[in-house]
């Protein structure tokens, strides 16, 4: 008799194309070029579930640094759901962030509740919007290339609870994006990124000191994505945020909860337009 035996491990960098393979196909519309990025921030944090020899699930667990984690690309494949496989994953998840850190997650409607159960608490809510791109570019916005590497990394530490800058070197020289910002007497006041996902263009972060800086970023990211669907995730509680889709008669679609295991970062929520992604944060 043949027995199911879950093996879970550490991704490799190419098996991390599978969990961006099985996000597209739940339709949440990765970033076509986001696995390196992804992987080089923790590359420990992938774990692939493995039941006789075949890849049948999947999660990442990345520890920034030893107070804060985040949790995504929780996935089990369709005919293997309901068989024990997913709670497998998500143990092994946590067991490698442990109990010392902040934990944090996008988590979709349908399991809240159970990420409840474990101890997750809802912050607030991240809403997809949709439009079509075109948009103007302001004199005073300028590449990111351009702005110092240290400065960026300060600047960014502000609207996330560890610094990201293994992150942020892969994310700001992403194939087929733009990175943009506008300086201010030489800082760094708002800063944004647009990358090629599976359907149209994504944007994340959108990080500005105001709303007038966030609607010159955002004007100028849209200039990459003309002619296509580009999307943006919002948190609910920034009413600046949703003044400026809303301005721009974007469309809302999905929406998933940000939840943390332990208190709330605090961050300057009046000053973040868009999150940076929903699987890493």
């Amino acid at each position: 008799m043949v027995t199911d035996t879950l093996i879970i491990r550490p991704m490799n960098r190419l098996e991390v194309d599978i969990a961006i393979t099985w996000a597209k196909i739940e339709g949440w519309n990765p970033g076509i070029y986001d696995a390196e990025s992804f992987y080089q921030t923790d590359p420990q944090g992938f774990l692939l579930g493995e039941l006789n020899g075949e890849p049948i699930g999947c999660i990442s667990a990345i520890a920034y640094d030893e107070y804060f984690g985040f949790l995504g690309f929780y996935i089990v494949k369709p005919e293997y759901r309901g068989r024990g496989f997913g709670i497998k994953l998500w143990q092994a998840a946590m067991e490698y962030l442990g109990t010392n850190r902040n934990i944090g997650l996008d988590g979709v409607i349908a399991q809240q509740e159970n990420y409840k159960k474990s101890g997750f608490h809802i912050a607030y809510k991240h809403i997809r919007y949709q439009k079509t791109g075109g948009g103007v570019i302001s004199p005073d916005i300028v590449l990111l290339d351009t702005v110092p590497f240290e400065d960026l990394v300060t600047y960014d530490r502000q609207f996330f609870p560890a610094e990201r800058r293994k992150f942020l070197k892969n994310w700001l020289n992403l194939p087929n994006s733009a990175a943009c910002g506008i300086l201010n007497d030489g800082h760094l006041t708002g800063y944004g990124v647009i990358r090629r996902s599976e359907s149209g263009y994504r944007i994340g972060p959108l990080f500005a000191d105001n709303e007038e800086i966030a609607e010159k970023i955002f004007q100028a990211l849209l200039t990459k994505g003309i002619h296509s669907s580009v999307f943006i995730d919002i948190p609910d509680i920034n009413p600046q945020a949703i003044a400026l889709v809303q301005r721009h008669q974007m469309q809302p679609g999905f929406e998933a909860a940000r939840m943390y295991t332990k208190e709330t970062p605090d961050l300057p929520m009046n000053r973040i337009f868009g999150v940076t992604s929903l699987e890493l944060g």
